[in-house]
């Protein structure tokens, strides 16, 4: 029997939908702030279309996976799998929504393995969204 397990992460960002989504999506802004840790060298590499796959080397903590949505500037989702790990891959639903001239960012993770791999990932992307409006 598996368990789904899920974080859900909400932010309001001082920027508009379009540039969030950029950020989202284009490499040199990924590369600016998709680490948690701002020691770590990042490298993105994507395809940025339905059934296109993306890499990020985050120091040498490498994710990929293959886009399942996108609804240009509103909805990005992806698989997540990390290299160094076994799990099946886990699934990003990134949702933005106009909101007084800034963006309201949704990103649900989901079918993660156990709530050590939820809190791992909490602790991630809360690390990561920190250093979002820096990009912006």
């Amino acid at each position: 029997m598996t368990t789904s397990h899920a974080l859900r992460l909400e932010r309001t960002l001082d920027a508009p939908v379009q540039r969030v989504f950029d950020a989202w999506t284009d490499p040199a802004l990924l590369a600016q702030w998709y680490a948690p840790d701002p020691s770590w060298e990042i490298k993105v590499e994507n395809d940025l279309r339905v059934g296109g796959a993306y890499t990020v080397a985050m120091g040498e903590h490498v994710v990929s996976g293959t886009y399942t949505e996108i609804d240009q500037p509103r909805l990005i989702a992806f698989t997540w799998k990390w290299a160094a790990f076994d799990n099946p891959p886990s699934q990003v639903r990134v949702e933005l929504t106009e909101v007084d001239g800034g963006t309201h960012l949704v990103l649900t993770h989901t079918d993660l393995v156990d709530a050590d791999d939820v809190k791992n990932h909490e602790e991630g992307w809360n690390g990561c969204l920190v250093r979002l409006p820096a990009a912006l």
